[in-house]
């Protein structure tokens, strides 16, 4: 009998596990206490532990000796002692202690991956790199989170599927009108629309012509050292005071099956309206937020994994055509330097 292997096209595998050399959101800041944790994200598996001041470190959870886990031993500041042999790896990678075999090679090496680690807006955020590097890009985040005149809120969840179709669901104004046509602050709006593409200095936005501020009517893609999404839905005034209501998105792959989502919902709120938002979020508003994100998890968790494999796109879908392509020539770029890069690493 014989056997037929298909070789992985390498951009869907780069796609997959996320691009390199970007901020990704990972966790909750809560996630993340006095003892180490392991999570897999990126493909990787990672463990995250704070030191004494709260800082957040990140190593692969593999340690460089024999591959145990990291994130079951002890924290001993920016260093984690390995629990199988007692090897004491920092938090840049770099092995301090060989406790068995003193003065051995592997002392002073820096053989364990290390990663970029920020903590910011109630998530801790990593930079995706598969070596050790000392510097990484900025992490740049757009004004609903950065500004002192907004105040937001986060939703985070775990859905089962591929992040890209998370992605998807956000570049697909669309749905909101159909999907979420009895939330109540989508039930607005035309049932049909005419969209445009419109280029900006970081991405591009996405948005129907003829139709603003009614329903779900743009969304807006960013790179800015981190990928991260935008769109505004308007409020009627049972929400309270406040402009309209933005959502900040980031979806991070965990592996090829489940997706890590990070929505922070936010408002342009100052004084007394931003304590009187904050308390009808929380007393009203989060539970019918929630209604709206279980609508898309479990439309999303349905659909098959090669969904994607068998559509028939109309002109409606722009916004998911644009965003596939560009993610999929980042990852070529990328492949390629890599590619270039190889020789002279080798030399």
């Amino acid at each position: 009998m014989n056997t037929v292997t298909v070789a992985e096209d390498p951009v869907d595998a780069l796609l997959r596990d996320g691009l390199k050399n970007l901020w990704y959101a990972v966790c909750p800041s809560h996630f993340v206490a006095e003892r180490p944790i392991s999570l897999r994200r990126l493909g990787k598996k990672i463990a995250l532990w704070r030191d004494a001041a709260g800082a957040v470190h990140a190593l692969q959870d593999r340690c460089p000796h024999r591959g145990a886990p990291l994130s079951q031993g002890v924290v001993l500041g920016d260093r984690l002692a390995c629990p199988y042999h007692g090897v004491e790896v920092r938090c840049d990678g770099v092995v301090t202690k060989v406790p068995g075999s003193p003065g051995c090679k592997l002392e002073g090496a820096r053989a364990a991956l290390s990663f970029h680690v920020r903590e910011a807006f109630g998530t801790i955020f990593l930079y995706n790199s598969d070596f050790n590097i000392d510097t990484a890009l900025p992490l740049n985040m757009p004004d609903e989170l950065t500004s002192p005149e907004y105040s937001n809120f986060l939703c985070y969840a775990e859905w089962r599927g591929d992040y890209r179709y998370a992605l998807d669901n956000v570049m697909d104004p669309m749905h909101g009108t159909f999907l979420h046509k009895q939330s109540h602050s989508m039930a607005e709006g035309e049932s049909t629309a005419k969209f445009q593409i419109r280029a900006t200095d970081t991405g591009f936005v996405f948005e129907k012509t003829g139709q603003r501020g009614v329903n779900f009517d743009w969304t807006e893609w960013a790179s800015t050292g981190i990928q991260w999404l935008r769109l505004e839905i308007p409020y009627p005034k049972t929400g309270g005071p406040g402009g309209n209501f933005a959502i900040i998105g980031c979806v991070t792959p965990i592996d090829g099956n489940t997706t890590a989502v990070f929505f922070w919902r936010c408002r342009k709120v100052s004084g007394w309206q931003r304590d009187v938002w904050r308390f009808l979020y929380r007393n009203r508003l989060e539970a019918r937020h929630w209604t709206v994100l279980e609508q898309d998890r479990v439309m999303l968790e349905q659909m098959e994994p090669d969904a994607s494999q068998h559509e028939t796109l109309y002109a409606h879908d722009m916004g998911v055509v644009r965003l596939r392509r560009h993610l999929r020539s980042l990852a070529d770029s990328q492949i390629k330097a890599q590619a270039t890069a190889q020789p002279r690493i080798a030399a």
